[in-house]
């Protein structure tokens, strides 16, 4: 696979997949975390998630303009990971629950967040750098689309084992401490302590926590107390080996950084280009910058609905989803194994399915795919609408106190919509890159970048409104708000296929 490839291709690749690690474990048990650790409904751990994805993208500009400015892009990487882990280890340190004076250890944990944050931005974009110049060599750059999908699909797999090892973690701890697993206890845990259960909630209570704990507790308030404070330390060790996954990824750098190529060498070494090489008609660099602008305006669109895998498709999962099968029994993080095993496995299918179309002269143009990936992602959200239909709102599921199993809905549901999210996402993703590096003018290729990545945080800064809808209508009708929204977007994309198409030639 990585034969014609530079030869720095597999370290950077393995390098990311520690960021890649911790990220998709924030995907997993982030909200999870913040509801169960602090008793925060679903609409407050959903706004801290959303300025937290918001801030990853965007200070990944002001790590670039760092690195930029410093011209030092391999020691700008080295701080990232470092400052990552620092991040991670705020929030991997065990504290009591339940949490007395919520407004300090609130804030402790987001100050840890904003250090992941601020560290993968230093990170995050710089890396990506590096393996572009590497296909800069002419005599690797007819491979830089595949090279990318290689580096894309590579890192992934530190993805598929993160949300595994989260889970994995957390139970064991439970077992540990003569607990076992229930995803609904929690909540239910919170709301004893707070007074607020109804005596439905109360009767499921008393039963869940005789299961858990395997005999009848004699005082359900110390029951609460313990389950939430064991719970929650569970959660804290799965951050914990996030920082373990960092200093993999920073030693891996370090014994690799000289097959890794110099910015700042290349940039010396690079032949001068007057300003009138690089200039275009103004009428022209304005068509392409307007392009670019309607191609981010649509794809803020598709990251609100495909990162939704963190936030309300996660709810769904502990909500709605039959998590006991037979004697297995699973969490509801599990569930974000899939989409980046899938990136794994589909990747090479997708790059096989349009290399056959080049062949035939019948691949689409990268803003058609775009389009597509914008219709396919409606699809996805089409298959929770349907599947979803006969459920009760979320405030319905509280007030019970959970479903009981009877009532949840087959893990199938899920593994299909991520499966068709996951097309989606290799239609969109790695292509709107592609797109922008063909169609931004030389002297703003920067700039247009640094575009996409606000596009992207603007997309996730808006996550946080599905939580709302999951909480106040119904939860089919949540799902027809996403198919709405990607197909509008479709159809804009469609409506200016021709245009881009003119343009990206």
């Amino acid at each position: 696979m990585f034969k014609k490839h530079p030869k720095g291709l597999l370290p950077a690749a393995l390098a990311n997949m520690g960021e890649r690690f911790g990220f998709y474990t924030m995907m997993a048990i982030l909200t999870l975390f913040l509801m169960d650790k602090f008793g925060l409904d679903k609409t407050n751990a959903g706004l801290i998630y959303s300025v937290f994805y918001f801030s990853i993208y965007i200070l990944a500009l002001v790590g670039g303009i760092i690195a930029d400015r410093t011209r030092n892009y391999k020691g700008t990487i080295l701080a990232g990971l470092v400052v990552m882990a620092a991040g991670y280890l705020l929030v991997a340190i065990p504290t009591p629950t339940p949490v007395k004076n919520v407004a300090l250890y609130l804030t402790i944990t987001c100050l840890g967040l904003f250090t992941i944050a601020f560290g993968n931005g230093l990170f995050k974009g710089n890396l990506q750098a590096l393996v572009g110049q590497m296909y800069d060599n002419p005599q690797y750059s007819k491979l830089r689309d595949s090279g990318f999908s290689i580096f894309y699909m590579f890192i992934n797999v530190g993805a598929i084992f993160a949300p595994l090892t989260a889970t994995g973690i957390r139970n064991w701890w439970l077992s540990a401490n003569g607990f076992h697993y229930n995803a609904d206890l929690p909540a239910l845990c919170h709301g004893f302590l707070d007074g607020k259960l109804t005596p439905e909630a109360t009767a499921r209570f008393t039963q869940l926590a005789s299961e858990a704990s395997n005999h009848a507790p004699e005082n359900l308030t110390s029951f609460a107390d313990s389950y939430l404070g064991v719970f929650t330390t569970g959660y804290h060790y799965a951050f914990g080996i996030a920082i373990i996954a960092m200093l993999i990824s920073l030693i891996i750098f370090i014994i690799n950084k000289k097959v890794l190529p110099d910015p700042r060498k290349a940039a010396e070494d690079k032949p001068k280009i007057s300003k009138e090489e690089i200039k275009m008609e103004a009428a022209e660099v304005r068509q392409r910058i307007w392009a670019l602008i309607a191609v981010f305006a649509v794809v803020i669109f598709f990251w609100f609905s495909f990162h939704q895998n963190g936030l309300t498709l996660t709810y769904f999962a502990k909500d709605y989803t039959l998590l006991r099968i037979g004697s297995l029994n699973l969490s509801a993080e599990i569930f974000q194994s899939i989409n980046p095993f899938l990136v794994v496995f589909l990747t090479p299918v997708v790059l096989g399915v349009f290399g056959w179309l080049r062949a035939r002269g019948k691949e689409p143009s990268t803003p058609n795919k775009i389009a597509l990936g914008m219709g396919i992602a409606a699809l996805a959200y089409l298959v929770m609408m349907a599947g979803s239909m006969n459920l009760p709102a979320s405030a319905e599921v509280t007030a019970m106190g959970g479903l009981p199993d009877a009532m949840r809905v087959s893990p199938f549901l899920l593994i299909a919509t991520y499966f068709i999210l996951t097309v989606a996402e290799l239609c969109i993703s790695p292509l709107g890159i592609s797109f922008v590096s063909k169609v931004a003018p030389p002297q703003y290729q920067g700039l247009m970048q640094g575009g996409w990545l606000g596009a992207t945080a603007i997309g996730n800064q808006l996550l946080f409104v599905g939580a709302v809808l999951y909480e106040r209508i119904p939860i089919w009708a949540t799902w027809s708000v996403f198919v709405v929204v990607c197909l509008i977007a479709m159809t804009v994309m469609f409506a200016m296929l021709r245009w881009l198409n003119r343009i990206t030639q």
